[in-house]
């Protein structure tokens, strides 16, 4: 029977082919949307896992950093350090940068972190070094278009890339750059010349105003001051309770203190939620369009040959045969189709601007779905062909 639902479609082997050609783009599109759908994830906590911190303390009263401003002073890491359970403290700094490099603008996101201590520093450099120097060095993300060498200008000075590291990106798919901490605190934090003398006048203003006479020394110390982090990791001994961690802190410290999995939650059920709805509403209603796609194009196959089918019914073949001539060329199409999506797919995937990654389970998920669409899609064109009377054949 496969045989006769290849031979009608040997008939017309041009239209055939581009009718797999057009289900197969359409099928390929809904796989850059489950890949890019996984990549949006993993792109998003790419930066939490890699930190490799049990417990994230921030700002109280607010979420971390990557949902909404955090503020916490440097040395709280000494502090945490002497909690039971604790093996060792980083303090962390997170900003968005954008600069001009070779005449076209460059977006990054710039981690600060102690590199004597290494606790979120670059996870997997693939090239050149870590961070060695205490300052003007960084290592970068090697999308980031930067090479070993490069000599970047961010704030007031020059920095350059010693090492590069691959997968690590921030929420919105912008490469990485680790700095050690004080060169990203005098990035994030540190005002130009002349902003600070505005500040320093405005301060000693201030106080004079409130009856103090400061010297010039405690306007410069108190208008100065750079030693701030977003947040301070923590990592818990093995074994250790680290939720045991979380309320010691919350209880004591004035800090919120959360597991990793929490601030991992923050970012997946808050941060990129509406996003990764929209991207699977989407990748439904691509379903969905192929589905309806498909059973026109049977059902319009099916009409074309309707004179057959009742030749077909008038020799004596048995419903049985039709209905497995029309389902067995609709699960031909379907597999054609998704064989060719799958193939362009795999050629182009890697150069699309985000980062998309591919599951095989997700493959093979997709696969049994668009055969069932198949087999769906093909019941239009069965019970018009089941209604179909013999005497059609003899143009009756």
């Amino acid at each position: 029977m496969m045989d006769l639902a290849v031979r009608d479609l040997g008939r017309q082997p041009r239209k055939f082919a581009l009718t797999c050609l057009g289900v197969g783009m359409l099928i390929m599109v809904v796989m850059s949307m489950g890949a890019i759908y996984r990549g949006n994830v993993d792109d998003a906590t790419s930066v939490i896992l890699n930190t490799g911190a049990d417990v994230w303390v921030v700002q109280r009263y607010t979420n971390g950093p990557f949902a909404e401003s955090s503020r916490v002073p440097e040395d709280l890491k000494h502090t945490l350090r002497g909690l039971s359970g604790v093996v060792d403290a980083g303090a962390l700094s997170f900003q968005n940068i954008q600069v001009d490099w070779k005449g076209r603008p460059l977006r990054l996101f710039a981690i600060g972190y102690d590199k004597d201590l290494g606790l979120g520093g670059p996870p997997n450099i693939v090239s050149g070094r870590p961070i060695l120097n205490r300052h003007y060095e960084m290592v970068a993300g090697v999308k980031s278009g930067l090479k070993l060498g490069d000599a970047l200008k961010l704030g007031l000075d020059d920095y350059k890339v010693v090492g590069l590291v691959r997968d690590v990106v921030s929420t919105s798919g912008d490469q990485v750059i680790y700095l050690n901490l004080p060169d990203a605190q005098k990035i994030q934090f540190k005002k130009d010349n002349d902003a600070i003398r505005n500040d320093r006048v405005r301060l000693k203003e201030t106080l004079a105003a409130a009856g103090t006479n400061p010297d010039d020394r405690l306007v410069e110390g108190l208008s100065g001051e750079t030693h701030i982090v977003n947040a301070v990791v923590l990592k818990v001994r093995k074994g250790y309770p680290a939720d045991d961690v979380v309320r010691e802190v919350n209880r004591w410290k004035h800090y919120r203190a959360m597991p990793a999995a929490g601030q991992l939650d923050i970012m997946t059920m808050g941060v990129i939620r509406k996003a990764t709805m929209q991207l699977g509403l989407f990748r439904a209603i691509l379903l969905a369009v192929s589905m309806a796609v498909i059973a026109l194009i049977i059902y319009t196959q099916t009409m074309d040959k309707i004179r057959d089918i009742a030749t077909l019914k008038l020799i004596g073949a048995p419903d049985r045969t039709i209905v497995r001539l029309i389902m067995e060329q609709s699960l031909l199409m379907g597999f054609t189709a998704y064989w060719i999506g799958l193939a362009v797919f795999m050629a182009t995937y890697r150069y699309f601007p985000k980062r998309m990654i591919v599951y095989a389970i997700d493959l093979k998920m997709l696969f049994v779905a668009v055969m069932f669409i198949c087999v769906l899609a093909s019941l239009a064109g069965i019970r018009a062909a089941l209604k179909v009377e013999p005497s059609r054949a003899l143009g009756g």
